[in-house]
């Protein structure tokens, strides 16, 4: 049988690979209007704390990364830790969390491709669902090659979309003579509690900085570079958003009801400048996402290899293509997939997509955080290793996970928004049916998958 390309990634590649999964340049050029609107003037303050929050996460998933490697990553750290049922039903919250930020994204790239294309002047539009399309193909055609052509084409324009936007941030700051916002600093017009309402969606800027994890069969020496990468990233992007989202708050005057109604304001902010920075802007904007649904995509096929491989879904899965060394049907299901989504939902427009599926996603992301915090000492204390320090990580990753989760159901939301917790609750328990139905049809399996965890990645 066919495996995955062992050490053929370094450490470089497995940072783009959670760089270009997080997206950086979506927080500045959309996602910063949303915490805007909820925390003001201290909107730079929630992403501190944000990035404290999922630095924590990110030290107890690289203990469990340290000791294991494995293309299943969440799945296997899980298992090991709190036993296989937890674990696959953690990979089952995973692919779920991976593919709508695949959807998410591609809408996303969507967006910024059209009004990339009305900034040059084109009056006809590409229809949304020929783009849908394009995107996807495009993704299943990197994703399906060698997986050190995706790392390294992610980070890539990563690095060219983030040095456009902090091009712009600095030109905006040089307007106001490099000063230092008394506003943002006193949280004028802002408070404690409204800080604490938007760090919610604050953590969801992050989702996908863990996605580093995935690829451990395929990184030199993984026990050492997926661990830094998973905690470096979070470092990186939070610097990056706290930076940008101060900048851009005094840009707009520290009116933070226009920044709040602004649709792109990234491209209001350069608007009195030269049309050439408009454009600059859609570009990086639309090449952050469409590497971020690549990476995500990427996520997505190394996780659904893992549970093919432990036939928790079809063994099919778990195929290899025998020269470029990737999970390609596992790619081709979340290309598939991908599309079709996007395509049903074509309806509604692709800010609306960015939240639906967004909102959707992080539900997976956060239950599988909070998952691999608990596991984390957990797993540690079963060999002995444990300290007093991983139970206080894991503790506090636990607490701020599950903040998070409350956070994101209570108060209730408007609708649709009020209906995805149960939607998300529906296809959890499809996989705790499916669960119990492996376990009475091939309970041979899941005996499999508890002697190979307590076997193998010691």
């Amino acid at each position: 049988m066919s495996e995955l390309r062992k050490d053929s990634l370094s450490f470089v590649e497995a940072l783009g690979q959670s760089i270009a999964n997080v997206s950086p340049t979506l927080t500045p050029a959309v996602a910063v209007v949303v915490v805007v609107g909820m925390a003001g003037t201290a909107s730079w303050l929630v992403y501190v704390l944000a990035t404290i929050a999922l630095i924590v996460v990110g030290i107890n998933i690289g203990k469990l990364a340290g000791k294991i490697s494995a293309a299943g990553s969440f799945f296997i750290y899980v298992s090991r830790g709190l036993g296989p049922s937890w674990g696959l039903l953690s990979g089952w919250a995973m692919l779920a969390a991976y593919i709508f930020t695949a959807m998410a994204l591609t809408a996303a790239t969507s967006l910024f491709i059209d009004a990339l294309l009305t900034a040059l002047g084109f009056s006809a539009q590409v229809p949304r669902v020929a783009l849908y399309a394009i995107l996807s193909f495009l993704i299943w055609a990197f994703a399906t090659r060698d997986i050190r052509i995706s790392s390294r084409f992610g980070l890539s324009m990563e690095v060219i979309s983030v040095a456009i936007i902090s091009f712009v941030c600095v030109l905006t700051w040089a307007k106001h003579g490099f000063t230092i916002d008394n506003a943002q600093m006193t949280m004028k017009g802002s408070s404690w509690s409204a800080v604490g309402q938007a760090i919610v969606f604050g953590i969801f800027s992050y989702v996908g900085f863990e996605s580093a994890a995935t690829l451990g069969k395929e990184t030199r020496n993984p026990k050492v570079v997926i661990p830094r990468a998973i905690i470096l990233t979070p470092i990186l992007a939070g610097t990056f958003f706290i930076i940008t989202t101060f900048i851009i708050t005094q840009g707009f005057g520290d009116d933070t009801a226009k920044l709040a109604g602004s649709s792109s304001p990234m491209t209001d902010l350069v608007a009195g400048m030269s049309p050439i920075w408009a454009i600059l802007v859609y570009v990086g904007a639309a090449v952050s996402c469409f590497a971020c649904a690549l990476a995500s995509i990427n996520s997505f096929s190394r996780m659904l290899f893992s549970l093919g491989r432990y036939q928790f879904v079809h063994k099919s899965m778990g195929a290899v293509h025998h020269q470029h060394k990737t999970p390609h049907v596992a790619v081709t299901v979340g290309a598939i997939l991908n599309f079709l989504v996007c395509w049903a939902f074509s309806s509604h427009s692709e800010t609306d997509l960015l939240g639906f599926f967004g909102t959707i996603a992080s539900f997976g992301f956060i239950i599988v955080y909070m998952l691999c915090s608990i596991a984390a000492p957990v797993f540690l204390a079963k060999s002995g290793e444990a300290k007093s320090g991983d139970y206080i990580m894991g503790g506090l990753g636990t607490v701020f996970m599950a903040l998070s989760l409350v956070g994101s159901v209570y108060p209730v939301p408007a609708a649709p928004y009020n209906y995805f917790p149960y939607g998300f609750a529906a296809y959890m328990l499809v996989g705790v049916i499916w669960f119990f139905v492996l376990k009475a049809r091939m309970p041979q399996v899941l005996l499999g998958i508890e002697h190979d965890l307590e076997t193998v990645n010691s």
